[in-house]
């Protein structure tokens, strides 16, 4: 698969439970077509997260394919945007940049919204870059994003999925 962020070697098999239990804005998600091939998507469903005090404005890419597709073909992102990619069940999740214009920083993020690993990822790379763990969640924001606000590994991020995650005993 040609890809800005992908899935390579994923175990996780679909359980629906676990798609109805990360809320409503998962459904609209799923539901959002992929763009045509060479075209950016920019009609997927967006949330807020927070990074301490700082606000993300993130697109959800939860379908294969919009998985797939992630910020291939983008010139540019928004100072606080980035995707936020939504697997099924926790696995290690690579990614890579065919295709992707703009330098990112991927943030594996556990099931709380704990950063397990960052990696900074260069335009039209195709090297994989992995999760040290198996995680659910990959977020992508401009390169520089997190180390600019002195965010690290170990870090939590709040809002959408994550907090629902902290409500659960």
């Amino acid at each position: 698969m040609g890809t800005t962020a992908i899935l390579c070697r994923s175990r996780a098999a679909p359980h629906r439970a676990v798609l109805l239990s990360i809320g409503g804005w998962l459904l609209a998600a799923v539901s959002a077509s992929a763009q045509p091939t060479g075209q950016p998507q920019r009609d997927l469903p967006r949330l807020t997260l927070r990074a301490g005090l700082h606000l993300i404005h993130a697109q959800v890419a939860a379908t294969p394919a919009q998985r797939a597709t992630g910020l291939m073909w983008r010139q540019e992102l928004g100072p606080n945007e980035g995707m936020l990619f939504v697997f099924e069940a926790p696995a290690v999740q690579c990614f890579w940049m065919k295709n992707t214009y703009v330098p990112l920083t991927a943030a594996f993020v556990a099931d709380d919204g704990r950063i397990v690993n960052l990696v900074d990822m260069q335009p039209l790379d195709e090297t994989s870059h992995c999760s040290r763990e198996p995680v659910r969640y990959v977020l992508e924001m401009a390169q520089g994003w997190f180390a600019q606000r002195g965010i690290k590994a170990g870090f939590r991020l709040s809002g959408g999925p994550f907090e629902r995650a902290r409500a659960t005993p």
